[in-house]
């Protein structure tokens, strides 16, 4: 009895050893396929003396050190910007042109080189002259930012101005400003960084979210929503502010559009061709200091009666 004892502990002892070695020599070798590469290089292959016979030409194109570009269909690289386009229609607003102005040249672009295109819609207050008076080419020379002021020989509304500036616009992306101070230029880095990145062709500014805001009149409030289900719902986006200023888009993606209306409605239309492409857009917090009609605001609710005919016109028609 006693024997049998010794011989089944020593029967466990040898069992126990023979899994410590197996262990181990599972372990060596996921540790072997850990270091070893996934796709080995055709050089290491000559060198362990294997006689392969390839064509030098394939050999630098399936070598990592010899042909940078490798990886390249695995990753997509970003496409490459160096010039914001930043469009600014004015309709009397002498009191407040020179000041966006001077928030927009000190604005940080990350890194992006500015080209500023002031459109003067015939203003009636005196904004031509505040503009006139500004030597532009001495703050290009101090500023490095290029400032070009146009102006409209009639009133022809924001869609006009927009399409004015973009005849003579050289830069990649484009970013509408209003120049009444609603909206901080402050905000241009979060408006940007996904574009830069790489992961979207327009951005949108959305001034309805939890953060610090002005709160709008309710009518207003709820007019906005309204307008913006009855948008998500028929283009099948889940915009949360369809009607707000600031957007920023490719160049190239918003001359595909062809942009008509000529007032407020360009922000329907815009949002409702972008919506027809496969165009990856983004939504970001945005500052918004709202005005009263008593401050200069000018949309009306007429604006908003064309802005539904727009949205139903360019979705159906």
């Amino acid at each position: 009895m006693r024997s049998k004892n010794l011989e089944m502990k020593a029967a466990s002892k040898s069992t126990s050893g023979l899994r410590m070695v197996q262990t181990t020599t599972v372990r060596s070798a996921t540790a072997e396929l850990a270091t070893r590469p996934v796709l080995p290089r055709l050089d290491s292959t000559l060198d362990a003396g294997l006689d392969v016979a390839l064509d030098p030409e394939l050999n630098v194109a399936l070598n990592p050190d010899l042909n940078p570009g490798f990886f390249a269909p695995l990753v997509e690289a970003a496409p490459f910007f160096q010039t914001l386009t930043i469009v600014i229609p004015v309709y009397n607003e002498r009191n407040t042109v020179l000041t966006i102005l001077e928030r927009v040249l000190l604005a940080d672009t990350l890194g992006l080189a500015k080209e500023i295109l002031v459109v003067d819609d015939c203003s009636t207050d005196g904004t031509w002259d505040v503009l006139q008076r500004v030597d532009w080419e001495q703050v290009w020379q101090e500023q490095g930012e290029r400032v070009r002021v146009l102006r409209h020989d009639r009133n022809r509304g924001k869609g006009a101005c927009v399409r004015t500036a973009l005849e003579e616009a050289k830069g990649e992306l484009v970013l509408v400003q209003d120049a009444d101070l609603e909206y901080d230029p402050g905000d241009y880095p979060a408006l940007l960084s996904p574009i830069l990145d790489g992961r979207a062709d327009a951005v949108f500014g959305n001034r309805f979210h939890p953060g610090a805001h002005r709160v709008p009149r309710l009518y207003r409030f709820v007019l906005n929503r309204m307008f913006s289900i009855l948008c998500n719902l028929l283009t099948s986006l889940a915009l949360t502010d369809v009607t707000a200023c600031y957007k920023v888009m490719r160049r190239d993606m918003l001359d595909e559009l062809q942009l008509e209306t000529n007032r407020f409605s360009m922000e329907t239309e815009l949002t409702v061709k972008l919506a027809r492409t496969s165009a990856r857009i983004y939504e970001v917090p945005i500052v918004y200091h709202g005005r009263t009609y008593a401050e200069g605001k000018k949309i009306s609710w007429v604006d908003g009666l064309a802005a539904c005919y727009h949205l139903f016109r360019y979705r159906f028609f």
